[in-house]
């Protein structure tokens, strides 16, 4: 009996070796694991996905954001070994999303100007276009002189929000800015006939011309240098030369020229 008795602590014994050392197994693979998705470098990226062919969904196929500032991103992102996650938000709170950090950077036709660089550093430009009035065809807008005493809508924080502004003061246009979130947004508004007209990126205007037969778009003439995109990160961020770095071998190894032509159907660097 009592030779039982020791062979069955013997037996309990063995089976909770096996069990610990199974468990020891198992939390070092989870540990090991675990180590390894810390160590993977994953880069979160801001968009306003409202902008094509810029950054869009293309919601009738699926939900992924896609477009012409994706590609270099991500093409960007795999040359330094990073995983880049792409974050939709309000154009507006794109800047402050950089302040507060929780993201790495900002890729979505944003301009660098003056009041941003005091809150977010800029990469390189690495693409320009103008800007344009849309409207509708039964409109006789055609000049920003035309726009006198009308209802312009533009996005919210956007370039095209200061243009609209600056050229109210400086040609005494009486006009209201009406300001949206978003690029649809502002473009339904017009055409059910809230807003006169819209000020916005021709190349992104295109895509509306081509889509809306019932609007029209007339480019504004500046005269001064047109400002173009760029990518913007945290401030004192080492990304910023890094990314600098890339984009310049893609300009000069004609990789850009090739998104280019992809999303816009040609040239459009100078």
């Amino acid at each position: 009996m009592k030779f039982k008795k020791q062979l069955s602590l013997l037996l309990a014994t063995v089976l909770m070796i096996g069990v610990l050392a199974a468990c020891g197994t198992s939390k070092k693979e989870e540990d090991k694991s675990t180590a390894g998705n810390k160590d993977k470098k994953v880069l979160v990226m801001g968009t306003s996905a409202d902008y094509p062919p810029f950054e869009y969904v293309e919601t009738s196929k699926s939900d992924e954001i896609k477009g012409f500032d994706i590609d270099i991103a991500k093409a960007i992102g795999k040359k330094l070994g990073y995983e880049v996650q792409v974050k939709d938000i309000d154009f507006n709170s794109l800047v402050p999303a950089l302040e507060n950090k929780s993201i790495d950077f900002v890729i979505s036709g944003m301009t660098p100007t003056e009041k941003r660089e005091q809150s977010v550093d800029f990469s390189d430009i690495y693409y320009t276009a103008k800007n344009m009035i849309i409207t509708t065809q039964d409109s006789k807008i055609k000049t920003v002189e035309d726009l006198k005493g009308k209802t312009v809508g533009v996005q919210l924080a956007s370039i095209q929000e200061t243009l609209a502004t600056d050229l109210d003061k400086s040609k005494d246009l009486g006009m209201k800015v009406e300001k949206r979130n978003r690029i649809p947004e502002v473009v339904q508004e017009m055409s059910t006939g809230r807003f006169d007209a819209v000020i916005m990126e021709d190349t992104v205007a295109k895509g509306y011309l081509k889509d809306n037969k019932e609007l029209v778009g007339y480019l504004i003439e500046s005269g001064e240098e047109e400002a173009g995109s760029a990518i913007a990160f945290q401030k004192g961020s080492k990304l910023t030369d890094q990314f600098n770095a890339e984009l310049k071998k893609m300009l000069e190894n004609g990789e850009m020229e090739k998104l280019i032509i992809k999303w816009f159907g040609g040239n459009a660097t100078e």
